[in-house]
């Protein structure tokens, strides 16, 4: 499968200060993404093709910012980029002709991106199913929802645009259930709670995520004390109302238990695991043809469960 069309991955919107007036534009937004594989060069060719407007209007690279100006950058996905089906076995939990569930294990990227072209979920699916939801376009067939690469469990998959666009609402609805079970670092003193607060591109890394006010989606998370495991570490149920990227990775971090084993936003000396101790165990969804409400539970990864049974023992 190629594609032959210009997609767009992500939109960024950065509001311009006093302090950047009279800055060419693309030397502002170079500045602003922060990203070595991005280069000025880059930036103006994306300007000539459309896909940066200030104001909402279309400008040149010799373009001189004035205090205020909202700058909106469309930054494109690769293209004629070729996915190709894989044999990779799949632990399918649930499947009919609308919906497929899968167990995704760690280390699985779920859809093609820069870095990441082959072993990924989706090169799974294309080789598993005859077909896949085309609505996320040919770099996500049937993708409706994601979880890390180090994040272990279950995702569910589209088949067709009709199962697309029902999952797709429910997940806009938040009548989509999901619960993950992680383990943080310390002890934490509440047995239940719920985190609401905002997450956005960090503006000093415009990979990492971090809770702020500045270009920010409303994010909130509820949680659970399962166990307390000493002093050291906690065992945690966590319930997404809304599905913002890292959400629960940079919200227990914002409270002061960030997960074990995250290498991104967690701490230094953590748990001998490869990535974040975190496990999405529980979904749920009304099935978009018969309406029946399906949940599905899997039980933690081997990786995880011997950590657990290592700091009980201690």
């Amino acid at each position: 499968m190629k594609n032959d069309e210009q997609l767009h991955e992500e939109t960024f919107e950065f509001q311009a200060e006093a302090e950047h007036k009279g800055i060419r534009i693309d030397k502002f937004i170079t500045d602003q993404l922060n990203d070595p594989a991005i280069s000025r060069t880059q930036v103006q060719d994306w300007i000539k093709n459309g896909h940066v407007l200030v104001n909402d209007q279309a400008i040149k690279s010799n373009y001189k910012l004035l205090a205020d100006d909202l700058v909106t950058v469309r930054v494109p996905e690769a293209t004629n980029l070729e996915i190709v089906a894989e044999p990779i076995e799949l632990d399918v939990v649930y499947e009919d002709q609308d919906v497929i569930v899968i167990n995704k294990p760690r280390g699985m990227v779920v859809h093609p991106a820069p870095g990441h072209s082959s072993g990924t979920l989706v090169n799974a699916l294309m080789h598993h199913c005859k077909d896949l939801s085309g609505i996320n376009g040919v770099l996500r067939p049937g993708i409706v929802h994601r979880i890390d690469r180090d994040t272990t469990g279950l995702l569910m998959v589209a088949k067709n645009d009709l199962a697309h666009i029902s999952l797709a609402e429910q997940l806009k609805d938040h009548t989509v259930t999901r619960r993950y079970t992680a383990l943080v670092h310390g002890n934490m003193p509440h047995d239940e709670g719920t985190i609401d607060a905002p997450i956005g591109r960090d503006t000093r890394d415009r990979k990492l995520y971090t809770v702020t006010d500045h270009n920010a989606k409303d994010a909130i998370t509820h949680f659970r004390v399962l166990e307390r495991i000493g002093n050291d570490y906690t065992l945690v149920e966590l319930q997404l109302e809304t599905g913002r990227t890292h959400q629960i990775r940079v919200h227990m971090k914002y409270i002061g238990y960030p997960l074990a084993g995250d290498p991104v936003y967690g701490r230094n000396k953590t748990v001998p695991l490869n990535g974040q101790a975190l496990h999405a165990g529980v979904l749920g969804f009304t099935h978009p043809r018969t309406g029946e409400r399906l949940q599905f539970e899997v039980p933690l990864p081997e990786d995880f469960a011997v950590i657990l049974h290592n700091l009980r023992s201690r």
